[in-house]
């Protein structure tokens, strides 16, 4: 009897979870469709029919892609201020993943399963792309400018992530917690995913955080998207409750999706006339990605 109260406890939890990611999607499909200037018209040929906005937004999509890989051949001296904060943060915690994993084991079991079930499956491929397939499609249909250039960030972010995660562990080949063998244990350079050996960096995490980060673009408020990126690190808390990722596997895929996001932002800004860089100057709250040797996360200046 109780197993079986338990069980229907569990199904409501799932049930409302739906419900809540449906009311969020809807609430941002509210606010970038009825917020935005109405006077708003697409860069370059006005007229342009829903197929040749189509392939439009597919050149820029595989475009944005390529500006972010391209990126590192341009850095300058703060950029790569950054990537040795980045490289030097993710050494340090490193160097404490068997402590966290350890630590981990006193409270993982007590951390609801819908929450480690939800983060799991929001960083799952089928279902990023659903939802960021979703969201450009709305903006297509409905010829919303807005909408239509976030599901285009939204995607070439997803995808460009995604590849490079997909490439990266397979060369690097870092052990899974899940294996037990420790975290120093590698096996690299495999054109085919070894099991187990697939740990950096996370994909769940890149592409759960690059959706979130992505979607804060659209809102001004502080809370909002202090909201959405806790509500996209829930990826990374879950895999590393299942012992699918490292600590420092977490916190550097987090990083490299802010820097992807942004890159394609940018290049996205040059061919759309619905841009959200044009706000950062005018924002009494400023949000930007802090890294040092000490500490990493991201900071709300006010």
């Amino acid at each position: 009897m109780f197993s079986e109260i338990i069980l229907s406890l569990k199904a409501q939890f799932k049930k409302i979870m739906k419900k809540l990611i449906m009311f969020v999607l809807l609430l941002f499909i509210y606010n970038v469709t009825y917020s935005q200037d109405k006077t708003i018209d697409l860069n370059l040929k006005k007229d342009r029919d829903m197929w040749q906005s189509f392939t439009y937004d597919l050149g820029n999509m595989a475009g944005g892609m390529g500006y972010a890989y391209s990126r590192p051949l341009y850095w300058k001296k703060k950029q790569l201020t950054n990537l040795a904060y980045v490289t030097a943060g993710t050494a340090a915690l490193y160097t404490i993943d068997d402590n966290v994993d350890s630590w981990a084991d006193g409270w993982r079991n007590d951390v609801p399963r819908w929450i480690t079930n939800y983060g799991n499956d929001i960083g799952s491929p089928n279902n990023n792309f659903m939802l960021t397939g979703a969201v450009y499609l709305t903006g297509l249909f409905t010829e919303n400018p807005k909408l239509r250039r976030t599901g285009v960030l939204l995607i070439s972010s997803a995808a460009a992530s995604g590849l490079l995660q997909q490439v990266s562990k397979r060369i690097i080949g870092r052990a899974r917690p899940k294996a037990n063998v420790g975290k120093d244990v590698f096996d690299p350079l495999h054109f085919d995913r070894v099991f187990n050996y697939d740990s950096f960096p996370s994909g769940h995490v890149m592409l759960g955080f690059t959706n979130a980060y992505a979607i804060a673009k659209n809102f001004d408020s502080p809370w909002v998207k202090a909201g959405l990126y806790t509500v996209g690190s829930i990826p990374g808390i879950a895999r590393i409750i299942d012992r699918f990722h490292w600590i420092s596997d977490v916190a550097f895929s987090t990083a490299i999706s802010i820097f992807i996001v942004e890159a394609i932002d940018r290049f996205l800004d040059t061919k759309y006339d619905e841009k959200y860089n044009d706000k950062r100057a005018k924002q009494k709250v400023a949000w930007d990605l802090q890294v040092t040797p000490q500490s990493f996360g991201i900071t709300m200046n006010f």
